[in-house]
C-alpha cells in the first residue's frame, strides 16, 4: 500500500526524538558529568556538573554544592551550560512541530502539504537539537581526556574521570538524530503508482480496412 510505511515510521522517529528530549533534559541536570575517587579518602566520591558539585559518602549521605559563578567556570562548561539549555529548548519545539505534523494528527488533515512542511522542520529542529547536545558533551569528555593523560600533573594528584551524564549526553545526541531524521523522511510525498495504460478500441474504420469488410456489414461490426 503507497505510503503504509509512513505512519510507522513518524511513530518511531516521534518515540525516539521524546526519548532524546528527556535523556537531553536530565544530562543537562545531573551532577555526573565528571567523576572523581580520593587516594587518601576512598570513602568519598566527588561528581561535577554544569550546575553543582556533589560528594557521595559511604554513609549514603550526598551534599551538593552549587558553582560560585559562572564566570568562574572553566569555558566548556560555560558553553555547555547555554547549549544544553539550547537543545532542551530545541527538542520540545521539534516534537511539537512534528506532532502536528504526523498522519494521526486531527488538525490540518485537509491541507498535506502543511503538514509535509510541518514534519520537515520539525526534523530539521530535532537534528540542530542533536548537535547542541552532542557538542558540549563531546568538548567536556575531550578535556577531561586531556587532562587525565596530562604529563604535567603529578601522578599523586587526583585525576577527574567520564561520568554517567557523558554516556547519556551520547546517547540522547543519537536519538534526537536518529528521530529528526525519520519524521523527516517520512514527510516525503507518497508517489502514487502510474495508471494502467489504455488500449482505446479499433475504430469501426479500422476494422473494415484491415479485414476488407464490406460497408453494408460495418453494422455488424460495431
Amino acid at each position: 500500500m503507497a505510503g503504509g510505511w509512513r505512519a510507522p515510521a513518524q511513530a518511531g522517529g516521534m518515540v525516539l526524538a521524546l526519548l532524546g528530549w528527556v535523556s537531553s533534559c536530565v544530562t543537562t541536570f545531573v551532577p555526573l558529568w565528571k567523576s572523581l575517587n580520593l587516594d587518601l579518602n576512598e570513602l568519598e566520591v566527588w561528581s561535577m556538573g554544569l550546575w553543582q558539585v556533589c560528594i557521595a559518602q559511604e554513609e549514603g549521605v550526598v551534599e551538593c554544592r552549587p558553582h560560585g559563578s559562572f564566570l568562574a567556570l572553566p569555558p566548556e562548561l560555560r558553553v555547555s551550560r547555554l547549549l544544553m539549555c539550547l537543545s532542551n529548548g530545541l527538542g520540545l519545539l521539534g516534537c511539537g512541530l512534528a506532532a502536528a505534523g504526523m498522519e494521526g494528527w486531527t488538525p490540518c488533515r485537509d491541507r498535506p502539504g502543511l503538514k509535509r512542511r510541518l514534519l520537515l522542520a520539525g526534523g530539521a529542529v530535532l537534528g540542530a537539537a542533536a548537535v547542541a547536545t552532542l557538542v558540549p558533551v563531546s568538548w567536556v569528555a575531550y578535556n577531561t581526556v586531556l587532562d587525565f593523560w596530562d604529563d604535567t600533573v603529578p601522578d599523586i594528584v587526583p585525576r577527574w574521570e567520564f561520568g554517567e551524564a557523558t554516556f547519556l549526553g551520547w546517547f540522547a545526541g543519537a536519538f534526537l538524530a536518529a528521530g529528526g531524521l525519520l519524521l523527516a523522511c517520512s514527510a516525503r510525498p507518497a508517489v502514487p503508482p502510474p495508471a494502467p495504460a489504455c488500449r482505446q478500441p479499433p475504430s469501426p474504420r479500422d476494422l473494415a480496412g484491415g479485414h476488407h469488410l464490406h460497408p453494408k456489414n460495418a453494422d455488424l461490426v460495431i
